[in-house]
């Protein structure tokens, strides 16, 4: 079975039986449950929902579905058609709008689809509104409007651009100081939306850009999680085009890598770092990540003379902390800015535009400011257990062996260490222990991560 469902949406490939996969009826029924849901919770005569998709081949027929369902539901759609989750995402409170659905499997390969769920801030729902309408989905207790009362389908088609002068109208983002360092940058859109609009983005900073997979045709020429395995075309390119960097998105443009002007990867949990030490230098303040990000971050915020949180995994989390510690900036290790001046989700364009004003201001090499950070290493694992083994039990034996180190117990264990850390977490859907490890190299990561992996097989007597 590949149809996931969970609390942020439902996800799940494209043909095959319904309730196994992303089918058309499963699709009628989860924007369906979302809709009543909506309903449900509104005293207003007529709601609003924003839609828009990113470029997967399968993007049309699900957008069709999914905005004739809320049509039939008596819910006025305002279509943006081809998007990304962040532009959705400013969407929706610009246009007073009740919630909005995002179209998109982010970097899952193209034979996968998803229902993206937000509520009336453009923020992803909370776990107990995710679980509610997983209930809604379950009962089917759906009731469609009749035929006086049916919703209507407003197109808008100018939200990339809106988005765009939304972060160039940021205070921190310098356009001036962009365009006299007259950047000349390649883009990797892995075919989907993001080779739209990020060119646009950088267009408008006087930034000379080279396009790679920028055609939204769905067809993703590599792997479209932006990790260094998948990104060799662009490395080449960078350095036989002689650019000053490459900027990598995934299908809904939420993640975002740099690749340094020798075609050596930036590093995805540096993209954070780096835009975040920007922000810092202009804004005294707070940071957030998650519990699996890397330490770095917590570094660079105290030399600014901030604090720094973790929060446990998920985007959700991350911006429930935010709002708490009055964060300026945060995200996630995997290449997601959230900057609160804008909005509360993960943009890629915020993310570029603010790395480019750093840049230009420092008047550096990508790589040479890569360099200026400290300098960590992950290592990224997971042990498959029996499902006789009980996962819980092995989590509170770790965290009573470590008692005396600095141990959170938020989302799973997390042993801080004095220069490096373990995160252990346990899968939601399968016997496993996800085991991910950080320290100042990659040979001390990985021994660290073997042997915990020994600590646990121990424990578990597998």
């Amino acid at each position: 079975m590949t149809l996931i469902k969970s609390i942020s949406g439902i996800r799940g490939t494209i043909g095959g039986k319904v309730g196994d996969n992303l089918t058309p009826v499963d699709a009628v029924k989860f924007a369906s449950a979302y809709g009543t849901f909506l309903k449900q919770n509104s005293d207003k005569q007529k709601l609003t929902v924003v839609v828009g998709r990113d470029a997967r081949i399968s993007g049309p027929m699900i957008h069709n579905l999914v905005v004739n369902t809320l049509i039939g539901l008596g819910i006025n759609v305002i279509d943006l058609g081809l998007s990304t989750t962040p532009t959705v995402e400013v969407a929706v409170p610009l246009e007073k709008a009740d919630g909005g659905i995002i179209l998109t499997a982010s970097h899952n390969p193209k034979e996968w689809n998803a229902l993206k769920l937000l509520n009336a801030k453009g923020e992803f729902l909370s776990g107990a509104d995710g679980a509610k309408i997983l209930e809604i989905a379950d009962a089917e207790a759906f009731d469609f409007s009749d035929v006086d009362s049916l919703g209507e389908i407003t197109t808008n088609d100018a939200y990339m651009d809106i988005h765009i002068d939304e972060v160039l109208n940021l205070p921190l983002v310098d356009v001036d100081a962009v365009k006299a360092a007259k950047f000349k940058v390649v883009v990797d859109g892995v075919n989907s939306s993001g080779g739209i609009i990020i060119p646009r983005l950088l267009e408008l900073m006087g930034v000379e850009v080279v396009k790679l997979y920028c055609e939204p045709t769905g067809h993703f020429p590599h792997n479209p999680e932006p990790l260094k395995e998948h990104l060799t075309d662009i490395s080449e390119l960078v350095v036989k085009e002689k650019a000053d960097l490459g900027v990598v998105v995934d299908p809904d443009v939420d993640r975002l890598a740099f690749v340094c002007e020798d075609g050596e990867m930036f590093g995805e949990e540096y993209t954070l770092v780096a835009c975040a030490d920007y922000v810092l230098s202009k804004t005294l303040g707070n940071t957030v990540s998650n519990m699996s990000s890397s330490r770095a971050l917590r570094d660079v915020t105290v030399k600014r003379g901030g604090s720094y949180e973790a929060s446990a995994v998920g985007e959700v989390n991350v911006v429930e902390l935010m709002k708490k510690n009055n964060a300026v900036i945060g995200g996630e290790g995997n290449g997601g800015i959230i900057y609160p001046e804008l909005h509360y989700g993960r943009d890629s364009l915020v993310g570029v535009a603010l790395f480019l004003t750093h840049l230009a201001n420092l008047k550096m090499s990508v790589s040479a400011l890569r360099a200026s950070y400290p300098e960590y290493y992950m290592s990224k694992n997971k042990i498959e257990l029996t499902p006789q083994i009980d996962v819980d039990a092995i989590l509170e034996q770790m965290t009573s062996k470590y008692k005396n180190e600095d141990i959170s117990t938020v989302d799973g264990v997390k042993i801080d260490f004095e220069k490096e850390w373990v995160h252990l977490r346990k899968s939601n859907t399968e016997p496993i222990i996800r085991i991910y490890t950080e320290a100042p190299t990659q040979k001390e990561a990985d021994v660290l991560a073997v042997r915990i992996v020994d600590e646990i097989k121990q424990i578990s007597g597998i």
